[in-house]
């Protein structure tokens, strides 16, 4: 009886906007009604409840849904009615989502031998176009084959391209936008009088099917079937009084960004091609070649190369769409994927766009973070301040009211320390001030140093419990990473949350509103935050900054540079930067200016979006970032840019043209900094900017460029080391590492290690590196560490002399990793020495060059100048 009431309510409230006719119906079921496989056509969000709603009655099929799609009330309770299986996206889960897809694939077999009615979308997604391409997808094909006893009917849904629910209008539907377009457009229409949509629905059960063939084949063959005379992106009004009629429309562009190889090193576009030649056992590629419609890969093969170039290059890719070409691979062996996942964004709250007041933003006069945080929020407690996809948006009330329910439970995890790893998101912003509340010292971690370096950073600083969210460690792992020796110390927020009862709900929404003395009772360390830099060996270092420290460098930023309430930040940096953390996290909140996250900054066309959506003017980002959103954008989706602040590597001349071309209005401010400075020491001016340097030093820097040897003034002009100090200093690594302080004119200065010169106005240009360091994957990559794994293995007696040494390419974009050595040394072996000693991938050789002699010096040590040389003139005796 239930059943009979919910589909008679489902078919009545589609039949108001959809006139549906279904063909082949009979001849399917006069053949029997179980242990049928339906491989439907996906043109539109709206066709599996079409289909699965006027199969119901005689087949009762179970449909493979994605289970994002399904976790949400309503589709939540009918996903368990209908029994749906969920099945995990793996373009953004990875090889995480592998195996349970395996599981699911071998649920819905024996659910066939045993009878049931299986609903399997080949394609995976939505049309792109009016016609259906399953790309390389293998899923339809591999249970095809595995269940030869199943019946296949194919199923071609038709008339829905055009719909609210399709991706005709150029932008990713939403269901429940469209549905509430469509209940809206009813009470327009007095419900019965509203113009329908034909669809029908055919079910095939074809004779011909290549179940033995190839999966191109078989795709090939499903593709003619639903691709056959194609209706066009159609049109229909939704009331009566709309004029103009049904209306055929244009496909929207499917122009997406053109990848560009040709800056990928050599040496690292042999070994993507010689990889690729062998997983697809192909002699010849080239780079427009397309993984998928070309080359024949599936969702689960990119999920495998993702890992393959995580450990080859530690460059980790979030989402496998960012992998559609050989150039796409390229590129993400450079770490420059940039992910094409269309998704729907949130609605923005009106709030949003609604300044708090006039004039530039001052700089705060507290003495601690938290209470610089109170004393913003006090001016204007309504003010939406944080946002993103995942939360929703905030106010500083709403923010103050999440800080009060989770600090309570963080008080209560053991130990002084607590680390936090998670992306940027407003999630992680309300951790980090919780734990700064709750009188825990948060430690920022760096999940892609590996589990090693996690690990010996929480002995080190004795955390015993980390903060991070299963999404996250789900990724990392699907990404290859093996996270098992450090994961007995992770607390989930999804089971803080739950611990959260509606007592301290309420508690905490009364406090938010009527009493903050709990938290301006809150006496927090004097360490704001402990960063987690490179070494000049494998293990990295502890750098705490102070609340001193942080809002030193924040006072400089607010008073140099013209920010104002009406600005809209758009944040991706994950705040174990320290960029993240200071930049995109903390001086927004302190300041009074709205800032927008999304935790991968890879994830380009989302970024472009939000920026447009959100009307976001500044970015901040390294050029490789900037440069992915803004040749992936539309000019229009980035003109409300004002400004654009880049560091931590060098911006090339291509992100400079790009940017002007994209955004002329755009003020392209490059600085430089370190986390050991909180982390700004330099930055152009936004009335000046000189492309190519650095800027000039912040104000309350002192500031010296000396000789590296003699630490004596060289004269304007000339290159030097570059030493600092002031108040955003630290005061000194945690731990055992050396102290990174000479004694210059009588006072103790941080050396930065760094070359610049300095021209007649100020500006300083970096010049390079005074320690054997090159910076790979946003991180510090120390040569002498790698040399000293490699001696470890294949040096030589005492009096033999050196028999390797490791240099650098000089590239400052794309640099690679050089072993010269006398010895015949094979390249994957090195690696794998390389990875033994728990380095990272970004420490992994491109290069094996075989020499006859290592040059020395006349002191006997290893002469790198002549190496540098040799690998600038492209003369090495052989290339291994």
């Amino acid at each position: 009886m239930i059943d009979l009431v919910l589909r008679s309510i489902a078919k009545g409230l589609l039949r108001l906007r959809y006139r549906v006719r279904v063909r082949g119906l009979e001849e399917v079921r006069a053949r029997g009604t179980r242990g049928i496989l339906f491989l439907p056509n996906h043109p539109a969000l709206i066709d599996p409840v079409l289909v699965v709603t006027f199969l119901w009655k005689t087949f009762r099929p179970r449909p493979l849904a994605d289970e994002d799609q399904i976790s949400r009330w309503p589709l939540s309770w009918v996903a368990r009615y209908v029994g749906m299986r969920p099945i995990p996206d793996i373009r953004t889960r990875g090889l995480d989502a592998a195996e349970r897809i395996r599981r699911v694939i071998a649920d819905c077999q024996a659910g066939l031998a045993a009878g049931e009615n299986i609903v399997l979308y080949p394609s995976g997604h939505l049309y792109r176009s009016r016609y259906e391409n399953l790309r390389g997808n293998s899923a339809a094909e591999q249970l095809v084959k595995s269940t030869p006893a199943a019946r296949v009917v194919l199923v071609r849904t038709r008339g829905l391209w055009g719909s609210v629910f399709s991706l005709a209008g150029g932008g990713f539907p939403s269901l429940g936008a469209g549905m509430k377009k469509g209940l809206w457009a009813l009470g327009k229409s007095l419900v019965f009088f509203a113009p329908r949509r034909d669809v029908t629905i055919e079910l095939f059960e074809p004779e011909d099917l290549p179940r033995d063939a190839g999966r191109a084949e078989f795709n090939a063959y499903l593709e003619r079937f639903y691709n056959e005379d194609a209706p066009p992106n159609l049109y229909v009004p939704y009331s009566p009084w709309e004029g103009g009629g049904r209306v055929e429309l244009p496909d929207p562009p499917t122009r997406g960004p053109v990848a560009e190889s040709g800056d990928v090193p050599e040496a690292t576009r042999q070994i993507v091609l010689e990889h690729l030649r062998q997983r697809l056992e192909v002699n010849e590629l080239r780079d427009t070649d397309r993984l998928s419609q070309d080359l024949g890969m599936d969702s689960l093969a990119k999920a495998e190369l993702v890992v393959w170039l995580g450990a080859e290059f530690g460059q980790q890719v979030a989402d496998v769409t960012a992998l559609e070409t050989v150039a796409d691979v390229l590129l993400a062996a450079r770490g420059e994927a940039m992910a094409r996942r269309q998704v729907d964004l949130r609605p923005v709250p009106p709030g949003w766009f609604r300044s708090a007041g006039e004039g530039r933003l001052s700089p705060p006069a507290a003495d601690s973070l938290t209470q610089a945080l109170l004393e913003q929020a006090r001016l204007s407690p309504g003010q939406v301040i944080v946002a993103d996809q995942v939360s929703g948006a905030l106010s500083y009330r709403g923010l103050l009211i999440a800080i009060l329910a989770l600090k309570p439970l963080i008080a209560r995890l053991p130990g002084e320390r607590v680390g936090i790893m998670l992306p940027a998101s407003v999630g992680a912003t309300i951790t980090y001030f919780a734990a700064l509340f709750a009188g825990k010292t948060p430690v920022m971690v760096n999940w892609t140093t590996g589990a090693r370096n996690i690990a010996h950073a929480l002995e080190l600083l004795g955390v015993r419990c980390v903060l991070t969210a299963r999404p996250l460690v789900a990724r990392i792992e699907g990404q290859g990473a093996d996270l098992g020796g450090v994961k007995d110390r992770f607390a989930y927020l999804e089971d803080l949350r739950r611990q959260i009862g509606v007592t301290a709900r309420l508690w905490a929404v009364y406090q938010g509103y009527c009493d903050w003395a709990d938290l301006e009772r809150a006496r927090p360390t004097e360490v704001a935050a402990i960063l987690l830099t490179s070494g000049s060996e494998a293990l990295p270092k502890a750098v705490p900054l102070t609340h001193a420290n942080i809002l030193a460098n924040l006072r400089d930023v607010l008073g140099c540079y013209a920010l104002y309430p009406h600005d809209r930040l758009v944040g991706f940096l994950p705040p174990f930067h320290s960029f993240g953390l200071s930049v995109t996290m903390i001086l927004p909140l302190l300041g009074g200016m709205p800032v927008v996250y999304h935790a991968n900054p890879t994830d380009a066309w989302v970024l472009a979006r939000l920026i447009q959506a959100y009307r976001a003017t500044i970015v901040v980002g390294t050029p490789t970032f900037l440069y992915g959103i803004v040749r992936t954008a539309e000019p229009e989706q980035l003109a409300s840019l004002r400004i654009a602040v880049t560091g931590a590597e060098k911006c090339p001349e291509r992100t400079y043209a790009a940017l002007a071309a994209a955004c002329p209005q755009l003020k392209v401010l490059e600085g430089y900094g370190a986390s050991e400075c909180s982390p700004i020491i330099a930055a152009n001016p936004e009335h000046a900017p000189r492309p190519g340097t650095i800027g000039t030093i912040l104000p309350s820097y002192e500031y010296a460029i000396v000789d590296p040897d003699t630490l004596a003034p060289v004269p304007q002009g000339r290159t030097g080391m570059l030493l600092v100090r002031g108040p955003s200093v630290f005061g000194g690594y945690m731990g055992e590492a050396a102290s990174p302080f000479v004694e210059h004119a009588g006072s103790a200065w941080y050396r930065t290690g760094d070359l610049v010169t300095q021209d007649a106005d100020g500006y300083l240009t970096f010049r390079g590196r005074l320690k054997r360091f090159v910076k790979l994957g946003g991180e510090m990559i120390s040569l002498p560490a790698i040399e000293a794994v490699l001696e470890a293995h294949f040096g030589g007696e005492p009096d033999e002399g050196p028999v390797l040494a490791v240099e650098a390419t000089a590239s400052e974009e794309h640099p690679e990793i050089v072993l010269f050595t006398t010895r015949e040394l094979d390249r994957r072996e090195v690696n794998e020495h390389i990875r033994a000693a728990h380095l990272s991938a970004l420490h992994n050789v491109a290069r094996v060059v075989r020499v006859d002699e290592i040059p020395v010096l006349g002191t006997g040590k290893t002469d790198y100048r002549a190496l540098r040389q040799r690998i600038e003139s492209a003369q090495p005796a052989r290339v291994g």
